[in-house]
């Protein structure tokens, strides 16, 4: 339940901070004194719309915060969930809205997306406006009215968990039946491909290698004929580095018996000696291997034009997207070459998958017209005595031919208000004042169902008076014997049945208006009625009337 809601700079308030009370509130004002003002701060935080035409001043920013009790409700789970601070006892619910535009959320001053705080504020408070009366044409809405009064929420999951894993076989189907109708039209295509692929007979690496095979065969005599120079550097008689070298050696050994630090020196040298020897040795054998060969350089040359142009044709640019492609155009045969057998496999997975989410729609459809009977039973003879004595009301349950996330059923609110007159669907025929009425014995229903810790009801009772308006808060009366209840209310009948009374004012000064929320006393409930039931002039006979409607009210409460 909400304990106390602060406002600051918020359209016509200044700055407002009110505590509620258990049980029923009610909350009364003139027409255009702000009713709708504190509503929509209250709707802020739980997360509807921020507009920046809401600041009263420009500059600073508007804060709206609540303080819930949620010591009776097991909101652990979500708090886990969303990683906020669980306190046990109480909850803040802030929102912020910044002379930027911007706004912000925040659960127990832990940053929070909007989305967040509408979750959460959707377990907290309901709150019933006049276009929520809209709701009961919505056939969803009708719906989750008949599940929350069967107390449908194990089967739904159920159902849900069986309906998932059937939409994901089919779509798993419809996918592969697409792919196998694209893949055959293809297969004639994927074939001639890999074959010629198969037949080029590629293989990892050899495209570098020809090329670098192809590069010394065009190039061969003047290869060969550099080697016989370098050779001859090498290797000559007189003028060769490792003649010259192997004679300089000679010397040396003979001077380092004279010069022992020599010794180093003849090492070093010998190391370098025997590389270049070994190294003229390898120049006089690849001079000897390397011949020009116009035969091989042919073969070469005709193995790579393999490469190059299935390489063009395909658009790549490596031997190895060659391979890669080829390995590719394998795979996808062998798919198409299994589909048969695959979608076969997968149709007898879809068809037990069905027979599975049958049943468990048949479970849910057989709990919804058992409630769908009580909810007509309980609703009509809850509503009759509102002024609509030959009432009557029916929930219409019928199956349809495609699943989804709800189950296989339809359901319809059917209702006649007067004798003889055919039940026909309630948006047709029923008028605002009618549909008020069954809005409000279905939250009474539901209410029980739900436990919803708050329901604020904006002007339920518009468009009725009397006796039917007295009936219908003794209904919210009841109501709020297992959760709190807010009206705002026009009607004196409603307002003295409240345990608190607030009223809702404007005050002007030279330069502004300003909206204010006050608790009442009793005295000032006294006049606050009085003026509800005779106008803005207070009479003796409005006053003694007043405190007979409260003490005629609280004597009921006695009673009971």
């Amino acid at each position: 339940m909400i304990k106390k809601l602060s406002v600051c700079n918020y359209t016509l308030i200044d700055e407002l901070h009110i505590e509620f009370d258990a049980g029923f509130s009610v909350i009364t004002g003139e027409t255009g004194a702000g009713k709708s003002i504190i509503l929509g701060a209250l709707s802020l935080i739980l997360g509807q719309r921020a507009d920046l035409k809401s600041l009263k001043k420009s500059d600073e920013k508007a804060v709206v915060e609540g303080l819930f009790d949620i010591s009776s409700y097991n909101l652990q789970p979500f708090f886990e969930e969303n990683e906020l601070d669980y306190d046990a006892q109480e909850c803040i619910l802030r929102r912020e809205i910044l002379p930027s535009g911007k706004s912000r959320a925040f659960v127990n001053d832990t940053p929070v997306s909007v989305a967040q705080l509408k979750a959460l504020g959707e377990q907290l408070i309901d709150i019933h406006s006049q276009h929520q009366n809209l709701l009961l044409a919505d056939s969803h809405f009708q719906l989750r009215v008949v599940d929350t009064m069967a107390d449908n929420r194990s089967l739904l999951a159920e159902y849900r968990r069986e309906y998932n894993l059937w939409r994901n076989l089919s779509q798993e189907y419809e996918r592969l039946q697409e792919e196998n109708r694209v893949g055959r039209d293809e297969e004639d295509y994927l074939r001639f491909q890999l074959t010629q692929l198969d037949e080029a007979r590629l293989k990892e690496n050899e495209q570098e290698e020809l090329e670098t095979e192809q590069q010394t065969l065009q190039n061969a005599g003047e290869i060969k004929s550099e080697l016989a120079t370098i050779q001859e550097y090498l290797h000559g008689e007189e003028t060769g580095v490792v003649s010259l070298l192997n004679a300089t050696l000679s010397r040396m050994r003979s001077l380092s018996r004279l010069y022992p630090e020599m010794d180093d020196w003849v090492e070093r040298i010998e190391s370098d000696y025997i590389d270049l020897k070994d190294i003229a040795s390898t120049v006089d054998h690849a001079q000897e291997r390397l011949h020009v060969d116009p035969e091989r350089l042919t073969e070469v040359e005709a193995r790579l034009d393999t490469y190059y142009s299935l390489q063009q044709k395909h658009r790549v640019s490596s031997a190895a997207e060659l391979l890669a492609l080829r390995d590719t155009f394998a795979v996808k045969l062998a798919r198409i070459e299994n589909y048969d057998e695959a979608l076969a496999d997968l149709q007898q997975k879809v068809e037990e998958q069905t027979r599975r989410l049958t049943e468990a729609a048949a479970r849910l459809s057989a709990e919804r017209k058992l409630s769908a009977e009580r909810i007509s039973r309980t609703l009509t003879e809850r509503v009759k005595p509102l002024g609509m004595p030959h009432l009557q009301f029916e929930i219409e349950v019928t199956p349809r031919s495609t699943f989804d996330e709800s189950g296989l059923d339809s359901v319809r609110f059917l209702f006649s208000a007067n004798k003889n007159q055919p039940l026909q669907p309630v948006s047709e025929v029923a008028s605002g004042g009618e549909i008020s009425r069954l809005m409000l014995s279905l939250k009474a229903l539901i209410a029980h169902a739900m436990a919803l810790p708050t329901i604020v009801f904006d002007e339920v009772d518009t468009g009725v008076s009397g006796e039917i308006a007295d009936k219908m808060a003794r209904i919210m009366q009841e109501m709020s014997g297992c959760m709190q209840v807010i009206s705002i209310t026009h009607l004196p009948q409603v307002a003295s049945l409240g345990q608190t009374h607030y009223r809702v004012y404007k005050s002007d000064t030279d330069t502004s208006t300003a909206t204010h929320l006050v608790r009442l006393t009793e005295a000032e409930r006294v006049e606050e009625i009085a003026r509800m039931l005779s106008g803005a002039t207070l009479t003796t006979a409005a006053l003694d009337n007043a405190r007979e409607l409260l003490k005629r009210n609280e004597k009921r409460d006695g009673e009971k």
